[in-house]
């Protein structure tokens, strides 16, 4: 066995090997990486980069990752990777034998998922969920061994109600190719099974297909990756979690669990009404928000927040009369909401007229919008984002600030952290026969008169909603 030095990780096993048709020494680390020497030049596959390998006669086939060309070391993307084999020849029967032994002792040992439940959905942005897991992501999970069940959504929903019903206990976890929607229909979905504790202990994967894809990068992001399928494939491969607050929006029984935004006004007008623009991307909103900014609208009514420590400044102290309705306790079937008492806590209000109210879970709304820099994924706090009155021209400024969560140091802008939230939305002050969209996690709770489709059914009435949170309610696969 050869010795390593001395500020080289610890190796599991390191042993002369030849590297094509060369002899040098090979070594597997606790940190996952091949380290060997070719050419006279040190080598490395990336840290906890083997997906699996195949014994091919006397040789070992290695299925790794490494830094791309341009990678860490020349400025490039943190984490940018690509799939290469690396092939070796153990010196002996024995030493193949062992090489084996520890290859398989260390792959065994990280807990990466073994089975996946794979949604894709062909519809969501550019359309090209299908080609990006075929091409990018299924070859990825294949080289790791990892099987995978995979279901086509054919109409909106069609997640939602498989995972209503599916044998969850058959899986390791659950992937969407998606946008952000398919996410929150998974979750509401576990949500709304009787065994939902049990449910939502099941790892939820997000892959970048979409429009918005603020979930992925709010993950991805912090951790210096690019918000790439191979990133976010990779991620999930390697099996890590974390916890997701969950919130619930309720109108009297009614209840819509939200893992990302609720919208009303400017953001929400942007969001539901550019749809027209999807064939576009994620260059729909920036297209439709200066539409909207030019032709502004603002909004009567009222918001009632409880502000977490640290933002009891905001607002103005306020009874709220809470829908004591919306909580029927654990006898009714699937969850049901916090088990909070919310006419016991200390609430505040703001009045409009309102341009935008906006609340986030997690800092990115979209790959190009920090919209809440300061959110976390599981405080158990959600960030409320208020403008009240602003010019035009400042406007269409702190539009350009999204990508990068400056907005929020504006005057106009009111940012906050709350525990728990009622919207009572009200109509247009320059026509008030108009009234206008309530949006969670891109898709339209609420429609107001003469509001854009105001004729298609909604989830909820244009009228008061009440928001709580439950901490880490769901898990996300994470990058570490």
């Amino acid at each position: 066995m050869d010795r390593q030095p001395e500020n080289d990780p610890p190796a599991i096993i390191s042993y002369r090997v030849l590297v094509n048709g060369v002899v040098t020494p090979l070594t597997l680390t606790v940190e996952g990486e091949l380290r060997w020497t070719e050419s006279g030049r040190r080598k490395t596959t990336a840290k906890k980069g083997i997906l699996s390998f195949v014994v091919e006669g006397n040789k070992v086939r290695v299925k790794t990752l490494v830094e791309r060309e341009g990678g860490i070391c020349c400025g490039g993307n943190v984490g940018d990777y690509a799939r290469k084999d690396f092939d070796f020849e153990p010196l002996s029967d024995e030493s193949r034998k062992l090489w084996c032994d520890k290859l398989h002792e260390h792959l065994d040992s990280l807990g990466r998922p073994k089975k996946l439940f794979v949604f894709v959905n062909p519809f969501g942005g550019k359309k090209s969920a299908r080609k990006i897991f075929v091409e990018e992501v299924k070859p990825l999970f294949e080289d790791a061994n990892i099987q995978l069940e995979i279901q086509e959504t054919k109409y909106q929903l069609h997640a939602k109600e498989i995972v209503r019903s599916m044998d969850v206990s058959k899986y390791d976890g659950i992937v969407c190719v998606s946008g952000d929607g398919v996410l929150v229909e998974v979750v509401n979905g576990l949500l709304e099974r009787a065994d939902w504790r049990t449910a939502l202990k099941l790892p939820i994967g997000m892959i970048p297909a979409g429009s918005g894809n603020g979930m992925i990068k709010s993950l991805l992001e912090p951790v210096g990756l690019p918000c790439s399928a191979t990133s976010a494939t990779i991620s999930i491969i390697r099996g890590s979690t974390r916890s997701l607050d969950v919130a619930t929006i309720s109108q009297g029984t009614t209840k819509f669990f939200s893992v990302l935004m609720l919208a009303w006004g400017l953001v929400a007008d942007i969001d539901i009404e550019s749809e027209k623009f999807r064939w576009m991307g994620s260059a729909r909103f920036d297209v439709y928000g200066l539409q909207r900014i030019i032709c502004l609208r603002q909004y009567n009514g009222r918001i009632l927040f409880v502000p977490a420590p640290g933002f009891e400044s905001y607002g103005q102290p306020a009874i709220c009369n809470v829908d004591k309705e919306s909580y029927v306790g654990d006898k009714a079937l699937g969850y049901q909401g916090p088990d909070t008492k919310l006419e016991d806590l200390d609430w505040r209000e703001m009045k409009g007229p309102f341009v935008s109210v906006w609340l986030h879970n997690v800092p990115w709304g979209a790959e190009n919008t920090l919209a809440a820099p300061d959110a976390k994924f599981s405080d158990g706090f959600l960030d409320l984002i208020v403008m009240k009155d602003c010019p035009k021209l400042a406007l269409m400024s702190l539009m350009t600030k999204l990508n990068d969560g400056t907005h929020v140091q504006s005057p106009y802008v009111s940012y906050l952290k709350v525990k728990a939230f009622v919207l009572e939305p009200g109509a247009r002050i320059d026509d008030q026969d108009k009234e206008g969209i309530i949006d969670s996690d891109g898709e339209v709770l609420a429609r107001g008169k003469r509001s854009y489709k105001c004729d298609q059914k909604a989830l909820m009435s244009y009228n008061k909603l009440q928001i709580s949170v439950d901490q880490g309610l769901a898990t996300l696969y994470s990058p570490e």
